[in-house]
């Protein structure tokens, strides 16, 4: 008879359909309490009267009679089918449930089912699951405020679509009517069910308050502890009741609290149900529904027995019961979270060193599992909803970590040695299991024929497996075997079962153990996820991130800090078919990553930047500063340093990430290692720039030589990581400091490459053109005049060799070639300007570049010459700006080891094209050029198109000849005296000579002329116009006349194309001797 029910497989397709229906409903409540998630329809004001009218009106809701309420749902009826359909289709889900979970529980009560935790402990525990879900269904319901609405809604735009009522409408507004008082219909309904129930629940009498003592009696009974007997370590771990080793104490606390709310009446008749009761009640205030709903259990116990006759002295019991949770279970609670971090870190060191012992003891690690975790989930439930009480620090835990740590290796060790496991058991069925179970069947008096073909079948599975199946690698399916037996304890558990399980305990005890060995050949995932499931956690984000954040405090347990991160690798285990919107919602792992590894590059910063720390100078002068190395004496190594500290914390947090290689959150595989090497990249990014400490309102900053000494000594700091987790750290440097050589890094950020280009053209090069910042030419440096505006910063500190060649090493070749786009960009912009003042100046320079020789007609022409200085002080600009530029260049050439023989074969006379090439790759690597190939590509970029190559080469012809007939100027300006000590001028008008050769060769290498031939041009107008200086004798214009000469002898040595023959032929060399002579003569008086 109990063959035709099919118990078993109805109880399996229940439950889980009951679990899917849960998750649903709990899924629409949340929608519906989030203003951002909710329908518009329910907040939009046109439909307001429409939902009041079918809440009122509910379930006889009249759409004739309140079309004026229900116009608004007339016009969008089809939007609101689609919107709704799916949350419609889920009530009638929860109504279907309940017609079959009924049919089921009368079925199991006319059969007279037995029920025994220990006898049939899969029936026992499918059929109290399918209780407490089947009434968590109905409470969660009952939670959904919106639900008349929804269905109203739903119904009434069917109706206006149909022409009538939707089919499953009445009976589900009867149902919503019927449980709008959930535990009282409840009760009312498992009324017929209490024999079953109660006798379901009282098995567990002997088990729950073994399972539910305190860490003291877990310790006197060395509890996990494999080192306790050492004798016994290699003994396989049995007992009668296998399964209900690792059962969780959570689960069996909801069946024993639901369950007695439910069917009730026992605890007035019997002791034994209420001493249950009682224990239940005694372990903690809230229940878990599912997800993060909880039910505060003794409030809701006390206000449905407050409303029952002749339940009175129930109400005292549950305030005492609530009272003692109040004092002592948090202490006590905390009191075995101590002794589970303990034990699992033991047994965790045991099976590292010893694996095998997994076959054996793999019993110990499921009980580990399921003990921790409940205490795991217990300890977030409260932290949730912390009572009054005046010892709250019992309800955090600051070395949490260490238990999810130890309970994360427990996981890996099972995956990791999942062959030994394997092998084990596989050996302890077939040879064992088998013989056992045969000899058993074989006693039998009575055996009906279907549950002699299960038991037979049992004996042939288990006899049939071999070691060469695994060694194979075949993959093992046993879960027929366990719905077989599920089905065997069905058919035997029944009143009138001619077999009855109870009369054969050897049986149970044999199959419960043969059923537990199977599932370790092919479902160790599986019984993970009943005994070390920590999914629920991100439906508790704020208490998780509370628990990481305290774990994170305690530098003892920054080693453990990975399981946070870890544990999120559970989260897509908490996913059910029945409601897949829910992935969205999940929380994802990724902030608590990024937590972590914000700690330890923390630590990493903290580190490095410790070992650079000074004490501050003393308030009183008196008082001696410390001598360098002070930090290092120590006079008592108990004495604990701030960098001893930070080593600790550095080396604990680096120690977390052995946990794991990689994990997997929602189908995304997470590398802690990889990903630590992005954050420190992100962060070492920053670093770098917050080190210039660039200040763009008072252009302040950094030293190129300090900078690049302070990320030597980081650099160098952060290579010790290396020594505490396998990471690139070389890789990681490489990274970041050639993101730094770009304008922006990986992140969009500004890098020190755009910071020093911004301060070396606004600062510096700004400051120069002005001549409050000199070029000497000497020093190879630039440095301050000395003025009565002090400058904010020294010149000579930046713009040195040292400083320069720092520079170079900093932001390489890539960087100084965004340096050199933005000098070109400058130069470019000048030169603009001095071709507007050769057009406006034409006629007058066409004549002196014919009439050059000839005084008087100069003389004239001079004249009505306008913008002359103009001229020069553009050019001068442009020469800074080249003279910087070269320095540059010759850093970089000094820093970077060149190859020259290429660069040799190559000359401006051959195919230009060819040569620029060549001079492009020999400029980024810092060699000199006879012909600047950025200046060459910048002025071929500003040609206009309307301009013919003819035009441009007049111009840049003519310009040499405002430049020459303009240099008699310079005399006028009393900064334009020589200074041998720094080999140029006051006012830098000795950058000229860079300016003319570099923008000349550069001009007409574009125009595809002779550069020497034209320089030759500028050179015989040059000495004609300042020849003409010493006929003057008496005007002022000869005061620095000598100064003058010098420049032009420095266009000379300076030019690739010009030579002191060519001087010669156009100016007297003993003018320049003369010269020479002269400025030296007054620097020897000046110095005397």
């Amino acid at each position: 008879m109990a063959y035709q029910f099919k118990l078993a497989e109805k109880l399996v397709i229940l439950n889980d359909r009951g679990q899917g229906v849960l998750i649903r409903m709990n899924h629409i409540k949340k929608v519906f309490t989030d203003s951002k998630r909710r329908p518009s329809y329910f907040t939009e004001k046109s439909n307001e009267s429409a939902v009041k009218y079918i809440n009122r009106k509910f379930p006889n809701i009249d759409i004739r009679g309140g079309s004026q309420h229900l116009s608004s749902i007339q016009k969008q009826k089809s939007a609101v089918l689609e919107g709704l359909h799916s949350y419609y289709e889920s009530f009638i889900d929860v109504m279907e449930f309940r017609d079959n979970v009924y049919e089921l529980l009368n079925t199991i009560d006319a059969c007279q089912c037995f029920f025994d935790i220990a006898v049939n402990f899969d029936l026992t525990k499918n059929y109290l699951d399918l209780i407490v879900t089947y009434a968590s269904v109905f409470y969660m319901l009952s939670r959904i405020d919106d639900k008349k609405a929804i269905v109203g809604l739903y119904n009434c735009a069917y109706e206006f679509s149909n022409g009538n009522s939707d089919p499953s409408f009445p009976r589900l507004g009867q149902m919503f009517i019927e449980y709008d008082h959930p535990w009282k219909k409840l009760s009312e309904e498992f009324g017929p069910h209490t024999k079953s129930v109660t006798g379901a629940l009282l098995s567990l009498r002997m088990l729950y308050p073994r399972r539910n003592l305190s860490a003291d009696q877990w310790r006197s009974a060395q509890l996990l502890s494999l080192l306790a007997s050492p004798a016994a370590m290699l003994s396989p771990t049995c007992c009668d009741t296998m399964a209900c080793e690792y059962l969780s104490t959570e689960v069996m606390e909801r069946w024993i609290l639901i369950g007695f709310l439910l069917c009730h009446s026992s605890l007035n008749t019997n002791a034994d149900s209420q001493n249950l009761w009682k224990t239940a009640l005694r372990s903690g205030l809230y229940l878990t529904v599912i997800r993060d709903e909880v039910l505060n259990i003794h409030k809701l116990s006390e206000d449905f027995f407050d409303g029952l006759k002749g339940y009175s002295k129930r109400i005292p019991d549950i305030k005492e019961c609530k009272d003692y949770v109040i004092t002592n279970c948090g202490a006590l609670r905390r009191e075995k979270r101590n002794f589970l971090r303990n034990a699992l870190k033991e047994l965790t060191k045991v099976l590292e060193d010893e694996p095998a012992l997994l076959g054996p003891k793999a019993l110990y690690v499921f009980m580990a599992l399921s003990f921790s975790r409940d205490e795991v989930l217990w300890l977030v439930r409260h932290a949730e909803n912390i009572p009054k009480t005046k010892t709250p620090e019992d309800y955090a835990d600051s070395q949490l970590a260490e238990l999810l740590y130890h309970m994360e290796k427990l996981r890996t060790l099972l995956a990791q040695h999942r062959y030994v496991i394997q092998r084990y058991h596989l050996q302890y069925l077939s040879q064992y299991d088998a013989l056992v179970l045969n000899d058993i069947i074989q006693g039998m008096y009575v055996c009906p024929e279907e549950e002699s073909v299960l038991m037979s079948s049992f004996v042939s599975t288990l006899s049939a497996m071999s070691l060469k199946h695994l060694d194979a690698g075949e993959e093992f399916d046993l879960k027929a075997f366990r719905l077989d037996w599920l089905r065997l304890q069905a058919y035997t558990s029944t009143g009138k079962a001619p077999l009855a399980l109870k009369d054969y305990p050897d049986l149970a005890k044999v199959m419960n153990m043969a059923q537990f060995h199977t599932r370790m050949m092919d479902s160790v995932n599986e019984l993970l996820c009943e005994t070390a499931d920590l999914s629920i956690l991100c439906f508790h984000a704020r208490v998780f991130e509370k628990l990481f954040s305290q774990s994170s405090e305690d530098v003892s347990m920054q080693r453990y800090l990975t399981a946070f991160p870890v544990i999120c690798s559970h989260f897509s285990q908490c996913l059910h078919p029945l409601c897949p919107e829910e992935v969205s919602t999940v929380s994802p792992a990724r902030q608590f990553i990024n937590m972590q590894c914000f700690q330890l590059c923390c630590a990493t910063i903290s580190t490095a930047r410790n070992k650079k720390l000074k004490k501050s100078l003393p308030k009183k002068g008196d008082v001696p500063k410390e001598k360098p190395g002070t930090e290092s004496l120590r006079k008592d190594r108990a004495i604990v340093t701030n960098l001893d500290k930070m080593h600790q914390a550095l080396t604990e947090l680096c120690a977390s990430y052995s946990i794991c290689a990689d994990f997997t959150v929602f189908k995304h595989i997470i590398v802690p290692a990889e990903f630590l090497l992005s954050q420190l990249e992100i962060r070492l990014n920053k670093v770098i720039v917050q080190m210039a400490n660039y200040n763009q309102s008072t252009h302040e900053i950094a030293r190129p030589s300090d900078l690049l000494a302070g990320i030597q000594a980081y650099v160098t700091s952060l290579h010790s990581l290396s020594c505490y987790i396998n990471i690139d750290v070389t890789r990681l440097v490489k990274n970041v400091l050639l993101q730094q050589t770009q304008p922006l890094d990986s992140y969009g950020s500004q890098t020190i490459t755009t910071l020093y280009t911004n301060w070396f053209l606004e600062g510096l090069l700004r400051q120069a053109s002005s001549a409050l910042i000199v070029h000497c030419p000497t020093t190879q440096c630039f440095v301050n005049q000395n003025t009565e505006n002090e400058q904010s910063f020294h010149a000579e500190e930046y713009a040195d060799i040292c400083g320069l060649r720092s520079l170079a090493e900093l932001i390489g070749p890539y960087g100084l070639k965004f340096l050199n786009e933005n000098l070109m960009w400058h130069i470019i912009s000048q030169v603009g300007e001095l071709k507007k003042l050769v057009s406006d100046n034409m006629d007058v320079l066409v004549q002196m570049r014919a009439n050059f020789e000839n005084p008087d007609a100069m003389s004239d022409l001079q004249k009505k010459l306008t913008g002359c200085e103009n001229v020069l002080k553009r050019m001068t600009i442009i020469g800074v700006i080249l003279s910087f530029r070269s320095m540059v260049q010759e850093a970089l050439g000094e820093v970077n080891v060149s190859i020259y023989c290429l660069k040799d074969l190559i000359s401006p006379e051959g195919d230009i094209k060819v040569t620029l090439s060549v001079y492009e790759m020999a400029s980024a690597a810092g060699l000199p050029c006879e012909i600047d190939p950025a200046l060459v590509s910048a002025i071929a970029n500003m040609q206009t198109d309307n301009s013919s190559i003819e035009d441009e080469f007049k111009i840049t012809c003519l310009l040499l000849v405002f430049i020459a007939v303009s240099l008699p100027t310079l005399c006028l300006d009393p900064n334009s005296f020589y200074s041998r000590a720094q080999g140029g001028h006051q006012n830098n008008i000795h950058c000229l000579a860079t300016a003319v050769n570099h923008i000349a060769a550069a001009m007409f290498t574009v125009q595809r002329k002779n550069t020497r031939i034209q320089l030759q041009e500028f050179l015989k107008v040059a000495s004609s116009i300042l020849l003409q200086l010493g006929q003057n004798v008496e005007r002022m214009e000869i005061k620095n006349r000598d100064s003058i000469y010098v420049i032009l002898h420095m266009i000379v040595e300076q030019s690739p194309f010009l030579s002191q023959d060519m001087l010669e032929t156009c100016f007297p060399y003993v003018l320049l001797r003369n010269a020479y002579r002269e400025v030296h003569k007054t620097f020897i008086h000046t110095m005397g």
